[in-house]
């Protein structure tokens, strides 16, 4: 993926002095105070603001936070929390400036911090009026919030439009060339993992897998489905009993790969064995069964440690590893062994990995694996579109301006 990058223009003396537009993830959790409860999207938006004063740049920041109405600002959909904290960071004072959409004064080697841009009439629908007035704000557009990728608004497309020059930030680089290496061009084979608690949402994700991949392992209320497809009793486990079919669909195409490739090792695996209990609950008593032995009254709430050991040796065999979604309920101890499993696995894997989502990052903190994994996704939604094989709006734009 061909997109101009911050870094060049600012090692080759291209952003020196210049009007630089930073669209950043900055939103963050807050109490009921409005106190800021975890800043790593904060801390994570520095390098490029850091990059942009470095070279004398007039560096304008902003962000969405929350889910503001447009035209009506209310004091919690204020950015001033950040703006402290973003201050604290650089070392200097970082003034939030409000209804800049017309202009913004800001000096050469300065930074301020522009409030809230979903408040704009017209930043969710990306409104031409408006696209046009922000790429007249600065002489770079700078996209560095992977988050908002595959959404069309004014500050994610509009801007990058209009601006004399739109280019990826560190952060949105870093996605792109970790995107690049796992899906692209993967090292063989290549091994994802989708989990979660329905196939519906990750339908379109395993179909367009299936005919990439090396091995496709599923886990989740999403295996409960694919185990209903290859003929197992899942008893009261949750499932979609009504995309059976699908993911039967799902099975044949991974099954048409392996022949194709002369590869029968090619398949959806199917668990052998798997942990139930009886009710939902942290303090359910877990027992271990076959898979061939699913009572009627039985809750699947992870896969079994046969299992586990299997799907542990092939990912620490496989080149490339894409992981989305805990392969079961890992919050609660007794039926945590198999994402625990899939987790050193890839930590001991030699293979480049790369995971996202919100109870992925959550398995990889509770494990301690964040430095053995080789790219942590911070985009939800965008991570997934990518996995579904959609053209990010960001990056389509993006790529469009590089070519000029």
């Amino acid at each position: 993926m061909n997109v101009i990058r911050f870094s060049d223009l600012c090692a080759n003396g291209s952003a020196k002095g210049k009007r630089v537009f930073i669209r950043a993830d900055l939103n963050v959790p807050q109490d009921d105070d409005g106190n800021i409860t975890e800043d790593t999207r904060i801390r994570a938006s520095v390098p490029a603001i850091r990059m942009a004063l470095e070279v004398g740049a007039a560096v304008m920041v902003t962000s969405h936070l929350g889910r503001p109405t447009e035209g009506e600002f209310k004091p919690e959909d204020s950015l001033a929390p950040v703006a402290e904290r973003l201050s604290e960071l650089l070392g200097c004072r970082v003034p939030l400036i409000s209804n800049w959409v017309d202009g913004v004064t800001v000096a050469p080697g300065e930074v301020v911090l522009l409030e809230n841009c979903r408040v704009n009439k017209g930043e969710k629908k990306n409104a031409p009026e408006l696209a046009r007035k922000l790429g007249a704000l600065c002489d770079i557009f700078v996209h560095d919030a992977f988050g908002t990728s595959h959404r069309a608004e004014g500050t994610t497309y509009g801007i990058a439009q209009y601006a004399p020059v739109a280019c990826a930030g560190p952060l949105l680089a870093a996605e792109i060339d970790a995107i690049t290496k796992a899906l692209a061009n993967p090292k063989r084979p290549l091994a994802a993992i989708v989990a979660g608690s329905k196939v519906s949402t990750k339908l379109t994700i395993l179909k367009s897998l299936a005919n990439n991949v090396d091995q496709l392992i599923v886990g989740g209320g999403i295996a409960n489905t694919f185990m209903l497809a290859a003929g197992l009793n899942i008893g009261k486990s949750l499932a979609e009993h009504d995309l059976v079919d699908e993911a039967k669909a799902v099975i044949a195409l991974m099954k048409a790969r392996g022949e194709q490739l002369g590869n029968a090792s090619i398949a959806v695996p199917i668990p052998t064995d798997v942990v139930t209990a009886k009710t939902f609950a942290a303090d359910a008593v877990a027992t271990v069964k076959n898979a061939t032995e699913v009572a009627d009254d039985d809750m699947i709430l992870d896969i079994g440690p046969e299992t586990a050991a299997k799907l542990a040796a092939q990912l620490k065999a496989a080149g490339t590893i894409v992981w989305n979604g805990p392969v079961g309920v890992f919050e609660f101890p007794a039926f945590e062994n198999g994402t625990k499993t899939i987790a050193h696995a890839i930590a001991e894997s030699s293979a480049f990995s790369i995971a996202g989502g919100g109870d992925t990052l959550a398995a990889i903190a509770k494990y301690g694996i964040e430095k053995q994994v080789g790219y942590i996704s911070t985009g939800g939604g965008a991570f997934l579109e990518v996995l579904e094989g959609k053209t990010l709006p960001a990056f389509e734009i993006l790529t469009k301006r590089a070519a000029g």
